[in-house]
């Protein structure tokens, strides 16, 4: 007959929870580390003069910064052209997404209909489908749709716009019926019995409480249409409407490549995104919160 094990005193399970917080705090430190190390040497690479990015023992520092590499970046012929059409493109994704995802989501949580399910399977699908197996198909139909609209046709960016608002939106509307499920229908109810319309209730009750949702998703949208490249580099085929992400295949050359400025242009490609994610970080984590406990 085994002897019941005594209980834990009170002062050794401190100690335990204390050691397995400061595990998990030294797990988080060391994952932040990971995760910002790239950064960081692609923005030392950036400073680096051209001898010592090539050199055969790298060091985590340098003597010499210099801002040479991001001069050579920015006197590219089209630099600006390329920022302003990977700005258009990314802005125009994240609005359009934002609001077709937040009326379908409210249509899928808040009335039953025919094929609900089956429409939400396949936005779940559409997420599971390999870029690279679409590229062929698309750039047949987006040459097709341009004899009818010009606007959305080869190397215009409607059709950039058009393809990465279709990659983007099922996850928004996927992640955003949770938050609008989340939402106590008696809010709406009470609304309604005050006189409120569908379109008060729409702006005025709906959209604050889903805002940091619709924070997360547009991140998330804004993310994936500033670093897109294979539809860039298969659907737009002049230099004029190219992109940022495909532009930078001009530091790639035959002989050499010319990795400052390959790294001076990365860096200046992400601070846009730093900046969107600087503006809507606070209701962003709100939202991932609220995502997890949905």
């Amino acid at each position: 007959m085994t002897k019941p094990s005594a209980a834990k005193p009170f002062s050794a399970k401190r100690r335990d929870n204390r050691v397995l917080r400061q595990g998990a705090n030294t797990a988080a430190v060391v994952l932040a580390l990971l995760t910002v190390f790239p950064l960081y040497w692609m923005v030392l690479s950036a400073l680096k003069p051209k001898g010592e990015i090539t050199s055969a023992h790298p060091r985590p520092w340098t003597f010499a910064p210099t801002l040479e590499n991001f001069r050579n970046a920015l006197g590219v012929s089209g630099f600006g052209r390329y920022f302003l059409n990977s700005l258009a493109v990314a802005v125009v994704v994240v609005v359009v997404s934002a609001a077709i995802a937040f009326l379908a989501a409210v249509a899928l949580s808040r009335f039953k209909f025919r094929f609900r399910t089956t429409i939400l399977i396949m936005f779940l699908v559409a997420q599971m489908v390999p870029v690279e197996a679409l590229t062929i198909p698309l750039f047949f139909l987006v040459r097709d749709i341009g004899s009818v609209a010009p606007g959305f046709g080869l190397s215009s960016l409607g059709s950039l716009m058009l393809v990465n608002l279709a990659f983007s939106l099922p996850f928004a509307v996927w992640m955003l019926r949770g938050f609008v499920a989340a939402v106590p229908e008696s809010l709406e109810e009470a609304a309604r019995i005050d006189g409120a319309s569908r379109f008060t209730i729409l702006w005025r009750i709906l959209f604050p409480l889903v805002a940091p949702g619709l924070a997360a998703t547009s991140v998330f949208s804004f993310i994936t249409a500033w670093n897109d490249f294979v539809f860039a580099k298969t659907l737009i085929l002049d230099t004029d409407h190219q992109t940022l992400p495909a532009a930078l295949m001009v530091f790639f050359k035959p002989d050499e490549n010319d990795w400052g400025g390959i790294m001076a242009a990365s860096t200046l490609m992400t601070v846009p995104v730093l900046v969107f994610f600087v503006l809507v970080q606070r209701h962003m984590v709100s939202g991932l919160g609220g995502a997890v406990k949905d």
